[in-house]
């Protein structure tokens, strides 16, 4: 869901990540760094560049050192310096050593190097069986290449915080594909995808796919949008090849995704009196199953399901109705869709899958569509960038039946280049089934 983000504060963003700040923040919150070794910014002083037509010192023959500007009338050149030859000293006034090592390994087991020891290899001049390959399971550094990566997501070595595998995620399944995206805002992915596909008890395919998104709001929300993902999806793969009805099957997959995410919320008394002001997990649940010639919807919350037909001079249609604040008020007549949707609460949902929601009310549908198309399920990260039908139609690719992955992405780079405020997540489904072994180019 679109959460309330505070506006940038005097240091606005991380030097590392580029992530928001807050006042008062000494690391970033995205990728740990060290905010207090920001320096401070030098005064504003002109690069002076000194160099002359001395000749180089004869250890760099090859060099060609360009000569300086006069400083005065003397016609006298600016002298110049290689590094080596000025003197030096570190920040406690000694004078530097005249070797540095990078790799900081003891010539005596036990020593250390400098005041202390670092506890993995530097890749650029390690031997080789220092850089040996690593125990089977056990994560290195994408930056240092070298430090072990703890189960904080951070390098051991070096300190980095390493990619989430949820910040950007694609697969593609035959006739149905998905990709999800951290966005620009957030600094974490909150939202999860499940897609499948199972035959039916004739041996006519089926194509299944699930998207949930993660409540901010909420305790721990990219678990529950996963829990929900994986257990619908479950559940879903069980009861279609056993001849389930598909939409008596998605009111099943609902319930049993709502049931994954209840569990989550219960946690020993004991951790909650460390954190009293937690609420339950909670996430929202849109589904498509294309079974023959039927397409099956569910949904709880307000992620959506979107149909376009191949051919676009057939009208589109939005096939879920949100649980949130905007479409009651549209449902009321209070309001009509564009000022109920341009309210600050447009996005406050009335349902949702956690153990603090009011009521669990599946919503499903069935429907029979007259023609080719396909079956665009997503959160609210894209909607809010294509939001009617229609333009949720001119977004995507008029090849997309064909395509499917390659659709899902020019989506999401669709809401990214729209500001990218949430975290975006697409399935894309072609209806009919395409037959066995057609899929994207």
């Amino acid at each position: 869901m679109m959460s309330q983000m505070p506006r940038p504060t005097a240091m606005s963003t991380c030097p590392s990540c580029e992530e928001p700040l807050e006042s008062g923040d000494r690391f970033c919150g995205a990728c740990g760094y060290d905010l207090s070794a920001v320096p401070a910014p030098p005064d504003d002083l002109p690069t002076v560049t000194l160099s002359t037509d001395v000749a180089a010192p004869a250890q760099t023959p090859d060099v060609d050192w360009p000569s300086a500007p006069e400083l005065d009338s003397s016609d006298t050149p600016a002298p110049v310096h290689l590094p080596t030859d000025l003197p030096g000293t570190d920040s406690g006034g000694s004078e530097l050593p005249s070797a540095v090592r990078f790799d900081g390994v003891p010539e005596q087991a036990g020593e250390s190097a400098g005041d202390y020891t670092l506890p993995a290899p530097d890749p650029r001049t390690a031997p080789p069986e220092a850089l040996a390959t690593p125990p089977a399971g056990t994560k290195l550094c994408v930056a240092c290449r070298a430090g072990h990566v703890d189960r904080d997501g951070y390098c051991e070595n070096c300190g980095h915080a390493q990619p989430r595998e949820r910040d950007h995620m694609e697969q593609e399944l035959g006739a149905v594909a998905a990709v999800s995206d951290r966005g620009l805002r957030h600094h974490r992915n909150e939202d999860a995808f499940a897609i499948a596909s199972a035959a039916l008890p004739d041996g006519t395919p089926s194509v299944v796919s699930i998207v949930c998104d993660g409540v901010s709001s909420a305790t721990r929300p990219d678990e529950a949008s996963l829990a929900a993902s994986r257990a619908a999806s479950e559940a879903l793969l069980e009861s279609l090849p056993r001849g389930t009805h598909p939409q008596q099957a998605m009111h099943d997959a609902i319930v049993a995704a709502a049931e994954a995410v209840n569990v989550l919320a219960q946690e020993p008394g004991s951790a909650r009196e460390h954190a009293p002001h937690q609420n339950a997990p909670a996430c929202t649940l849109v589904g498509a199953i294309v079974a023959k010639d039927l397409l099956i919807v569910g949904w709880v919350g307000d992620s959506r399901a979107y149909w376009v037909p191949d051919d676009r001079t057939a009208p589109a249609a939005r096939l879920t109705e949100d649980d949130s604040w905007a479409a009651q008020m549209v449902a009321a007549g209070l309001m009509n869709e564009a000022e109920a949707y341009a309210d600050e609460r447009a996005h406050a949902i009335t349902g949702w899958l956690g153990a603090d929601a009011y009521e669990l009310e599946p919503h499903t549908a069935s429907f029979k569509p007259d023609r080719p198309g396909v079956v665009v399920v997503c959160t609210d990260g894209l909607w809010n960038y294509a939001e009617a039908a229609e333009e949720m139609a001119r977004v995507i690719p008029a090849d997309a039946a064909h395509r499917p992955l390659h659709s899902a992405q020019v989506l999401v780079g669709h809401a990214l280049d729209g500001g990218g405020h949430d975290n975006v997540t697409v399935a894309v489904l072609p209806f009919p089934v395409p037959p066995q072994g057609a899929g994207s180019a």
